[in-house]
């Protein structure tokens, strides 16, 4: 019977749902028909197949009936992922390879009209999420998208520059499908992946001159992941800032590491020589609420997302459109976000550290007497009001950035590097690990009521909450921040000073 099945995925979200592509050829008129709820890319594959098997010296069977049903037919199905099984079941069904042996495999990837194979998005993410339910088969992927997928741990995945290349790996395999001659494809090890790892320049924070309080505001940050809204004059150095948080924050896990890279695998753009390094992202002011938190059809991740274990930088906060903003506080609070559509639903992971910097006004010189504010009361008002209070409650640092006199910054000395006091971040990210196991952000209420504060510091939080009318949010945001402060004090218990410390981030700044 000329028929034949081969098994692939399609991504949604970050789930991998198996997609079963069946290959029968029939008598009849000829014709090439494509059916499975397939997009415009995936219907496109008819002609990049018929191509790609004609120019790699194989029969394609243009006297047939080919139908290609991709199931199951109610799951939306994009990109060019399917080219390669498509044509592996063509190939398959008109007998020019075994059929068993094909079973053995999973097979995505882009076929060119020569045969050649490109890479396809979301290689390390369909791994990822079909590991879960099916590990014994192995990948066969193009080469690029091989080295993407095979930083996840026991994968078995297997690389191919041609579609050749796998037509003859299939033809020599013999009773040891999972070890094929080396014509063909080859395997990639996990540790290949990482060989070629280049360095990524860092920027140091010996950088900016001056900005003590800043500094050790970005520090506290790091060691203990807060979110940071910086508040100052243009020129005053917050994007310097910003930039170079990035240097300061603990490393990531091997876990943390993977969920990240899979995140920005969704897109094309995770690349294997940056594993393990967080990501720094920093969009535009134009920015929509769709590129902030996700959307399209199928639903990919937005910037929120693609900082997943890293940072998001925010500049020129207020210029931002009040919709991008204020869908900004469900995934702050939660750490994750869910988009919903007719059908289907897709969630992405959102544990990302919120940085954000804005000027004090619209001139951006309030509270300055060179140059003196130019603006009218209506428009501070205006300016200010874009950030609304419940936004504003889940920022845990308020952070004034004063502009220094080029006699003062000439003046200053050169600070500590990011190395060391990355070091102290470090130390103090592992004492909260010790001691609850997860980083002092991510605290819960239950274990806040839990920290070792001592009778003064809790004395002075509640008479500032009850004089500042705080929300049970503030108060635990700045418990978190205290217990980070203790932490980089290697403080046992968290005392009144670092009660203080905490607190003075969430007063409201006046220029």
């Amino acid at each position: 019977m000329a028929y034949a099945q081969v098994h692939s995925c399609t991504v949604w979200g970050l789930r991998a749902p198996a997609v079963t592509v069946e290959v029968h050829l029939a008598n009849g008129l000829p014709q090439f028909a494509l059916v499975g709820l397939a997009d415009t890319e995936v219907r496109e594959a008819r002609e990049r197949v018929r191509s790609a098997i004609l120019n790699s010296g194989l029969a394609f069977p243009s006297n047939k009936r080919i139908i290609v049903n991709l199931a199951p037919a109610d799951l939306p199905k994009d990109s060019g992922r399917f080219d390669l099984p498509i044509a592996i079941g063509i190939l398959a069904a008109s007998e020019q390879i075994d059929a068993q042996a094909v079973h053995q495999y999973v097979f995505a990837g882009e076929l060119s009209l020569s045969g050649e194979l490109r890479p396809v998005r979301g290689a390390l993410a369909m791994l990822l999420g079909w590991q879960q339910f099916h590990p014994a088969l192995a990948w066969v992927l193009p080469a690029q998208s091989a080295a993407e997928a095979a930083v996840l741990p026991d994968a078995r995945v297997y690389k191919a520059s041609h579609l050749r290349d796998v037509v003859q790996a299939l033809a020599r395999a013999d009773s040891a499908p999972l070890d094929p001659p080396a014509q063909g494809w080859s395997r990639v090890s996990a540790l290949s992946s990482t060989k070629e790892s280049t360095p990524c320049e860092v920027l140091d924070l010996q950088d900016v001159r001056g900005q003590a309080g800043p500094k050790r505001a970005l520090e506290m940050a790091a060691a203990g992941g807060h979110s940071v809204l910086m508040i100052g004059p243009p020129g005053s150095g917050k994007s310097m800032l910003a930039q170079r948080l990035p240097g300061l924050l603990p490393a990531l896990t091997p876990s943390q590491a993977l969920a990240s890279a899979a995140v920005l695998s969704l897109v094309g753009q995770f690349q294997p020589a940056l594993w393990g390094r967080r990501p720094y992202r920093h969009p535009h002011h134009s920015a929509t609420m769709a590129a902030l938190v996700g959307g399209g059809a199928p639903p990919r991740p937005g910037e929120i997302s693609l900082a997943h274990h890293g940072l998001l930088f925010l500049d020129e906060l207020p210029e931002f459109s009040r919709l991008a903003l204020e869908a900004l506080r469900e995934p702050l609070e939660n750490g994750r976000i869910t988009l919903s559509r007719a059908k289907h639903q897709a969630e992405f992971p959102a544990q990302f550290q919120w940085i954000a910097a804005m000027n004090p006004c619209p001139c951006g010189y309030l509270g300055s007497s060179q140059p003196a504010c130019r603006c009218a009361p209506e428009q501070i008002t205006r300016y200010q009001a874009k950030l609304s209070g419940p936004l504003l409650d889940r920022i845990d640092m308020q952070v004034h950035v004063p502009a220094l006199s080029p006699e003062v910054l000439m003046q200053a000395p050169v600070g500590e590097s990011s190395a060391a006091v990355q070091a102290r971040c470090q130390q103090a990210h592992d004492r909260a690990l010790a001691r609850r196991g997860v980083s002092n952000h991510l605290l819960t209420p239950a274990q806040l009521q839990e920290l070792p504060m001592d009778a003064a510091a809790k004395q002075c939080l509640a008479q500032q909450a009850a004089r500042s009318g705080w929300s049970a949010r503030t108060v635990h945001r700045v418990m978190r921040l205290a217990q980070t402060i203790a932490d980089l004090a290697q403080a046992d218990d968290i005392a009144h000073t670092h009660v203080m410390q905490a607190m003075h981030f969430k007063m409201p700044l006046k220029p």
